[in-house]
Order: C-alpha cells, then structure tokens, then sequence
C-alpha cells in the first residue's frame, strides 16, 4: 500500500520529505511486527538485540560500553536490558578478572538456545525478501548508508 493510502496524506512537500516520513513510519511498522513476532520468545527488540550482540562476541564475554556501542537503538538502557536477560538467566554477569571495577557480560547456553530457536522461526526481516529482491535490498542499504553519511 502506498504512504499517502497508509496515513491519509494526499500531499509532501517535495520527494525528501515524503521519503523521511517513509522511513519513520515503514520504521515503525517493522518495529511493530517485531515486537510481535518476539513476544513468543518473551523477548523484546531490544533484548533480542543484546542477545544477538552477546552471540556474536561469544566465547568472549564484553563490557556494558561495548553492548551500547553497538546497540541499533542507543537509547535503550543497556544495563536495565542486560538485568532483565540476566534474570531470564539467558546472560550472566561476572566480575571482570583484569579490573575488579569492570564487569564481563556473556551469553548463556540458554540464551544460544533461545537464539537458534528464534533463528529457526520465520523473523520478521525475511518478509523483506517476499517483497524486494536481492539487488533492491542492496540498492536500498546503500540509500539508506548514504543518508546516515
């Protein structure tokens, strides 16, 4: 469907404006089908993006900054996130053994588990394959890096 259809907007602007209101209500909308689509594994977005981050450091464990760097929404709480998975017991938590200040971050066999269930199921970013075909994602990816840059 198209965005003026979507949000009962006959009129942008100009194509930028429309295109900006494009990316933050299509962001939206797959955030929406996101959420859903992890509610079975009582995980949210933002969980399951630690998680991916703590898989994909996996055997090593890493620092809390580290997490937030590399996080897709850098407002969430990363600490408040890592707790939560922590008492899900699909992450743990131990004191780092170069600096007693620091604390190391991993995944648990658990939390792998949960992963690969999850990456077993149909994830909501695979709808884009139905959609665009493989040279379109490309050519998307590179208007939207060119946008960040």
């Amino acid at each position: 469907m198209k965005l003026e259809e979507e949000i009962h907007q006959a009129h942008f602007r100009n194509p930028h404006h429309k295109v900006f209101i494009n990316i933050w209500f299509t962001s939206g909308w797959l955030y929406a089908r996101n959420v859903a689509w992890l509610k079975q594994f009582g995980l949210t977005p933002e969980q399951f993006n630690v998680l991916r981050i703590l898989r994909g450091t996996h055997p090593q464990p890493v620092k809390l900054a580290d997490i937030t760097a590399r996080m897709i929404n850098r407002n969430s709480n990363a600490s408040r996130l890592v707790d939560k998975l922590v008492q899900k017991n699909l992450a743990k938590r131990t004191v780092c053994k170069t600096s007693k200040r620091q604390v190391d971050i991993s995944i648990t066999e658990k939390g792998l588990r949960l992963l690969e269930k999850i990456d077993a199921s149909q994830p909501v970013w695979q709808l884009l394959q139905k959609k665009i075909s493989a040279r379109e994602a490309e050519i998307l990816n590179q208007l939207l890096d060119a946008i960040r840059s």
